[in-house]
């Protein structure tokens, strides 16, 4: 009986499998995208640097403050899902075999002075970036290197790369990853 119960199922199987119907009505001719540069189609990032950024205080807020416009520096468009990574230039390092390098460290920032701490910290969407100076104490007389003169890397990543396990506080991996390389990226100065 199991044989029996076995091949007829076996038949019924090829049946359903062997069936074939008419073929539906066309879909709907879909629209033209945008033609893309060779070897820059697919998921890409956006890189640049700001400098000579001078801090605006507010007294009532205690707090210092500095909008960067995308649309001022770049034409790359930034979707709300994209991160938008802030470096601040640190200065230049030198090696023991006399070369130098830049180093940039990732916002947030924390520095401990003997007044208290200060964060620099950011806020974006898909239209600007605004860096803070923030602290646990007065800024009013907070020393202009920190407040005056100041770079910045702006790095718009996309969501894919965003949401990845990329270490976003190695600035040249995130460069690696969207394909930049350091002499690629555009500096404009703030007049």
């Amino acid at each position: 009986m199991k044989k029996v119960t076995l091949l007829f199922g076996a038949l019924i199987a090829i049946f359903f499998i062997s069936c074939e119907g008419p073929a539906g009505p066309p879909g709907f001719d879909g629209l033209d995208g945008l033609d893309g540069l060779d070897g820059a189609d697919g998921i890409q990032g956006q890189v640049f640097e700001v400098e000579n950024i001078d801090f605006n205080y507010d007294a009532g807020g205690d707090i210092y403050s500095y909008i960067i416009t995308f649309s001022d520096f770049t034409s790359f468009e930034v979707f709300e899902s994209d991160a938008v990574l802030v470096y601040r230039f640190d200065g230049t390092v030198e090696y023991d075999d006399n070369t130098t390098a830049d180093a940039w460290s990732l916002i947030p920032q924390n520095f401990f002075l003997p007044e208290g701490t200060i964060q620099y910290t950011n806020a974006h969407n898909f239209i600007d970036v605004e860096i803070f100076i923030d602290g646990n104490f007065d800024l009013s007389n907070l020393d202009p290197a920190f407040t005056d003169d100041q770079l910045f890397r702006i790095v718009i990543l996309p969501s894919e790369f965003a949401q990845s396990k990329l270490d976003k506080s190695n600035l040249k991996a995130v460069m690696n990853s969207i394909g930049v390389e350091e002499k690629e990226v555009p500096r404009y100065k703030i007049d």
